[in-house]
């Protein structure tokens, strides 16, 4: 039964607290982006991708931009989940139109290269726009950190760029599960320590993405999805207390059960493909869940996706819920579909 609440405290933290709250919170998985026109003219100012993500009052300015444009209940923190991988000083650039490249880490000699002594300096400039951000919001808009997930990061880090099919971090994986343990291992602390480090400069909750854990057979899930991000929750709730964390394993498909019974997330965000009724029956008893509209739907609108969005209400609304997307959204998105569905949500009540 959901307890009450003083109604001052932002309605995701209500909400991710099992507490009673009038209506789900709504924030969107890469609400700040290429859609809105005014990031656009941001990152024109920024010079590079990198560069806006780490100078602190351009970061901040992004997060902020649809938060002033929407009735959104969160903020999210623009950064990217590379930045660990920058401040373990592994050289990173961003491509216009062919997203992230990177200096391919290979094997111990490439692990060996890596300075986790450097991480907390490097990464000092996204700590700071999260204090400038916090300053900045209301009282009732939370605000979120986020970082990847090992497998997620080890996996741009290993491959040097996107990949479609993940064969050389998978084949790492598979040939040398000591070896690629150490990766791991080490991305798991540097995480902790950033995940920790924006709690403490003023993010409200935290997010961790693992993008590309469905690349994995089920057991390769289990030993390098959910351990690694079991300790992560482990270790941010004994450093942050009372700092929520939210775990995004996409395309985990019915692996999805063991995070919700072993992970000790407050939530778990669901991909576009986890049915809803499955997810009410399996998932919610343990944790909220956030999601999941397709973000396609979005970029459609009008009745397709007011419908698709009444459904997750109806179907998830009353067991803990904070509304979200399945994924990012796209670049294509009309502005005023992001209205309307933040009105939908917002008139919806129990």
């Amino acid at each position: 039964m959901p307890t009450t609440d003083p109604v001052e405290r932002p309605l995701l933290l209500r909400a991710l607290a099992r507490r009673q709250a009038e209506r789900p919170p709504i924030w969107l998985m890469r609400q700040a982006g290429r859609y809105l026109p005014e990031y656009r003219r941001l990152r024109e100012r920024a010079g590079t991708f990198l560069e806006l993500c780490l100078t602190p009052e351009l970061a901040a300015e992004a997060t902020l931009q649809p938060v002033r444009r929407f009735a959104l209940d969160a903020a999210i923190l623009f950064s990217d989940i590379l930045v660990v991988a920058h401040g373990l000083g592994q050289e990173l650039r961003f491509d216009e139109g062919h997203g992230p490249r990177l200096e391919p880490v290979v094997g111990p000699t490439g692990l060996g290269r890596l300075r986790p002594e450097m991480v907390r300096g490097r990464l000092a400039p996204v700590y700071e726009a999260v204090r400038q951000v916090r300053a900045a919001l209301p009282p009732e808009v939370a605000l979120i950190g986020f970082a990847g997930a090992p497998w997620t990061v080890a996996s741009y880090m290993v491959e040097g760029s996107t990949s479609r099919d993940h064969a050389t971090v998978k084949a790492w994986a598979f040939a040398d599960p000591d070896g690629f343990g150490r990766l791991i291992a080490l991305l798991s602390e540097v995480t902790i320590d950033h995940l920790v480090a924006q709690a403490r400069a003023g993010a409200q909750a935290l997010q961790l993405f693992d993008s590309w854990i469905g690349a994995l057979p089920a057991e390769g899930i289990e030993r390098w999805g959910l351990e690694p991000a079991r300790r992560i929750v482990a270790a941010v709730r004994e450093a942050a207390p009372g700092v929520p964390v939210i775990l995004f394993p996409r395309g985990a498909g019915v692996l999805y059960t063991h995070y919700a019974e072993r992970s000790g997330a407050d939530a778990l965000s669901l991909d576009a493909g986890i049915p809803l009724g499955w997810a009410a029956r399996r998932l919610q008893p343990h944790c909220v869940l956030q999601g999941n509209l397709d973000p396609v739907l979005l970029a459609v609108g009008g009745e397709p996706m007011r419908r698709a969005a009444r459904e997750i209400l109806e179907r998830l609304g009353a067991g803990g819920l904070v509304f979200n997307l399945g994924h990012g959204v796209l670049p294509h998105t009309p502005p005023g579909h992001v209205n309307e569905l933040c009105s939908l949500v917002r008139g919806w009540r129990h």
